[in-house]
């Protein structure tokens, strides 16, 4: 499986920047993706997961009611909407896919990542 993200950039606090992330190399059927993000000096953390199937949706509390998840089964494609961001969404961010769980409890492939920074 390969995941292909894109999206990160430097916006100032309160904007929005959506983060895409494309699936190649198997079917997903059963999968979850979703995203992750490294603060730095920080370890990885959970953001977002989407279930491919049925579309089932998952937040860390940090950004529940800023950001969505969402996917487009045609182009396998998962998306994350960030709006009022704040300084500390500043990270890099990383895509994820898990064969066995939607929520992403154990992904079992990354994609690179992507630099989101959020000036105060």
């Amino acid at each position: 499986v390969q995941l292909q993200a894109s999206g990160g950039g430097l916006v100032q606090a309160g904007g929005s920047l959506r983060l895409s992330c494309t699936a190649a190399g198997r079917t997903f059927s059963r999968y979850g993706l979703g995203w992750f993000r490294q603060a730095p000096g920080k370890e990885r953390v959970f953001v977002a997961a989407v279930a491919w199937s049925d579309g089932s949706t998952v937040y860390a509390d940090s950004v529940k009611g800023r950001f969505t998840i969402s996917r487009d089964n045609k182009s396998n494609t998962i998306y994350l909407q960030m709006n009022s961001l704040k300084p500390e969404d500043t990270a890099v961010y990383y895509c994820a896919a898990d064969a066995s769980s939607w929520y992403l409890a154990s992904p079992d492939y990354w994609g690179q990542g992507t630099l989101v920074t959020v000036s105060s």
